[in-house]
């Protein structure tokens, strides 16, 4: 069968894609693509430096997983998984810090922002975080000492952020062996290892007693989840009376009226993304907020803040089309490099309205004076 080479430049350097099927891959990576399986990295003097050829990519251990997970062939999957992510963050996690900094997750932007710089990025990530505090109204601590769990901590940014905004004590848990030992690498460097800590644990079956934080922070790990009726059950029950829950997560869209699933084109689109970046079934914002009332919740929004995050991807793919972002990426190995070939469809489906970058807070009641 033909195929369709196709490059994309950058000023450093540029890469040579071939594709399995016949879409085309444009300069500007915006365009329905497919998973590639040839990449040749070429130098501005046009000579070839670098080829290596992919393997298919295994849908048999993410995306079918689905939300409702009880049988143990499922169970069996999830631990399946659980390895596909961990191994993926051991992988890129040293790669994301390289060129991003402690926090790995996407930055807040002005709607329609262009011509951002690095630096833009990382007051966008800040401001990632305090745009989700304020929208779950909490603009302060109180007058004791805050508790916080940071669910998928990643490397810890978000812990080590709230730990000194609101001199609190937090906790991270993560899958990834390597993000919870740099997590607490980076808590001693900043003199904040009496404040957080990091461990290896599962969302799904959090080491905490019932009731523990004030403040139950999710930033981008709930895409990871394959039952989100658990994983949500377990923010509420380790949530203190009183305390917090802020869920910001990737969602597909709410189905309309009459729909009963999205279209076949749209659930295509979501299990590629899902075979690259280890992610089971994807659940809609409106889901998360029915999940939550079922738990009797209070003050339960959400919001859509796909266009804040717009510019995100394009940087993330800018930067790895520089000489020490693809330098970086080849050492990271093959899971990282499938995730960041799956990148410009995370921009096709935003783009289509196929994503949705959510934000889902609640709090949970207080103890009434009586009990």
């Amino acid at each position: 069968m033909m195929t369709t080479t196709t490059t994309i430049s950058s000023p450093t350097l540029s890469l040579s894609l071939s594709p399995t099927c016949h879409s085309r891959f444009h300069p500007n990576p915006i365009s329905s693509i497919s998973p590639f399986n040839k990449i040749k990295l070429i130098t501005p003097q046009r000579r070839s430096i670098f080829t290596f050829t992919m393997e298919a990519v295994d849908s048999s251990s993410s995306s079918s997983i689905s939300n409702n997970n009880n049988s143990n062939s499922n169970s069996s999957v999830w631990k399946q998984l659980q390895k596909g992510i961990a191994e993926f963050y051991d992988e890129s996690s040293s790669l994301w810090e390289n060129i991003w900094g402690d926090h790995m997750h996407h930055g807040f932007y002005d709607p329609d922002s262009t011509q951002v710089s690095l630096s833009d990025h990382t007051t966008a990530q800040i401001r990632m975080i305090e745009e989700a505090l304020r929208f779950a109204g909490m603009t302060s601590g109180g007058d004791d000492e805050m508790e916080v769990v940071d669910v998928g901590c990643g490397i810890g940014g978000s812990s080590r952020y709230l730990a000194n905004k609101f001199n609190a004590k937090c906790e991270g848990i993560t899958l990834s062996p390597v993000q919870a030992q740099r997590a607490n690498q980076l808590a001693f460097a900043q003199g904040l290892a009496h404040k957080v800590s990091f461990q290896v644990a599962d969302a799904l079956e959090q080491p905490f007693e019932d009731g523990k934080f004030d403040l139950v922070w999710s930033m981008e790990s709930g895409e990871h989840m394959p039952d989100k009726q658990k994983f949500v059950s377990e923010l509420v029950r380790v949530a203190a009376p009183g305390g917090r829950i802020i869920i910001v997560t990737w969602c597909h869209r709410d189905l309309e009226e009459g729909e009963e699933s999205l279209q076949e084109w749209e659930q295509n689109l979501l299990k590629k993304i899902c075979d690259a970046f280890y992610l089971p079934a994807w659940c809609s914002t409106a889901h998360y907020v029915k999940l939550l009332q079922s738990h009797s919740l209070e003050d339960i929004k959400s919001a859509d803040w796909s266009a804040n995050v717009a510019p995100f991807w394009p940087a993330v793919i800018k930067s790895a089309l520089t000489w020490k972002g693809f330098t970086s990426l080849l050492r990271a190995g093959m899971k990282t490099i499938k995730g960041a070939l799956a990148m410009p469809l995370m921009i096709e489906g935003f783009k289509k309205g196929v994503i949705k970058f959510s934000i889902i807070t609640c709090r949970k009641p207080p103890l009434s004076s009586s009990s």
